[in-house]
């Protein structure tokens, strides 16, 4: 049998230690239980849940001892307990370790599928964002071209302040300011590129929503202006953080922003408008609608929209919206799309503003 011995999924050391203190005390309870119950039930079965529950944050060895643990309290809580029936004892003590067992060789036989399939996902989202990202090409260069020819004028400048006679100090200075500050504008576009395009583990933080709106719009503001799409943002005043992984987040925002730009193709130039909205929805999680005036979306198509390889592009791969789906299903919100009344699509999703809205 193999054993991966590496987490399923990245967790932070806080909340694996809050998850094991969990499971700890339900170890702890579930054996004052089992050893004031009298035999006649097999309340020990119920250690089944610790295997199943460590698997989705702990390696397979740490699941081994757990599960041993496991055995060693439901043998201990046997001798400990007195009366019951004396022949259903030992039974339901036999069933419970059985099904310990069982439980605990079952999650380690799954274990590879169940991380081959998240392997499979993350990169399904990483090529995905790379997709993106090609299509983002000129846009992304004319970003980085823009400060690369402020930093050379800026710098020639400089050289021709020192060079006056006498030295212009004051001038040079300021030519040698706007060199930094036009390096570091730079870096910071390559930095969200590199951001979107790297594989790295999901890791949620407190995000100010318009702020993860506004920068993912810096980074194809001229996409937006080579399609001539007008583009405005409502944001409802004192909005709550958002709890979320920035660069997944601002890839689901990417595909939607990129898919309404190439539905409105056909709209005149002149009537494209994009329109961002956020707000809070229903339960207090927050709410982004990416709203256009394109193509519009089939009634009879809206459910099949996130399915994975389903698209209504001619050379689409229709993994786009079956990854945004995922992702957000994964910080425990919804998506969903609605056909506009004069025409054109908004797709919605929402995010949790709470811990307890995390699944």
């Amino acid at each position: 049998m193999e054993i991966a011995t590496h987490d399923p999924r990245p967790v932070s050391p806080t909340g694996r230690a809050l998850r094991l203190a969990g499971l700890f005390a339900f170890m702890a309870g579930l054996f004052i239980a089992d050893t004031l119950t009298d035999l006649e039930i097999a309340i020990g079965v119920l250690y089944v849940a610790v295997p199943l529950v460590a698997a989705s944050f702990l390696p397979a060895r740490a699941i081994l001892l757990l599960s041993s643990l496991c055995l060693g309290l439901l043998l201990t809580s046997y001798e400990l307990t007195t009366g019951g029936d004396p022949a259903a004892g030992p039974i339901n003590r036999a069933i419970s370790v059985i099904a310990v067992i069982a439980a605990t060789v079952l999650v380690l036989r799954i274990r590879p599928a169940i991380l081959a399939g998240i392997a499979a996902r993350e990169q399904l989202a990483r090529v995905a964002r790379i997709n993106m990202l090609g299509e983002l090409t000129a846009s992304i260069a004319h970003e980085v071209n823009q400060p690369l020819s402020a930093i050379a004028n800026s710098g020639n400048a400089g050289l021709r302040w020192l060079d006056a006679q006498p030295p212009n100090l004051d001038k040079a200075r300021q030519a040698l300011a706007r060199v930094v500050s036009d390096a570091e504008r730079a870096a910071s576009v390559i930095a969200r590129v590199r951001s979107l395009a790297r594989p790295v583990p999901p890791h949620r933080e407190w995000l100010n929503a318009l702020d993860t709106v506004e920068e993912i719009i810096a980074l194809i503001r001229d996409e937006l202006a080579r399609n001539q799409v007008s583009l405005s943002i409502d944001n409802m005043e004192g909005m709550p953080p958002v709890l979320a992984d920035k660069v997944q987040v601002q890839q689901v925002l990417l595909n939607l922003i990129l898919n309404a730009v190439e539905a409105m193709g056909t709209t005149p130039p002149a009537e494209r408008t994009l329109r961002i909205t956020i707000g809070v929805a229903e339960g207090g999680r927050a709410l982004f609608s990416v709203e256009d005036n394109g193509v519009g979306l089939a009634t009879d198509n809206v459910e099949k929209l996130f399915d994975a390889f389903h698209t209504t592009k001619p050379d689409g791969m229709g993994i786009g919206l079956a990854v945004t789906r995922s992702i957000v299903e994964t910080h425990g919100g919804k998506v969903w799309a609605t056909a506009n009344e004069e025409g054109g699509a908004s797709f919605h999703f929402t995010l949790p503003t709470s811990r307890t809205d995390i699944p």
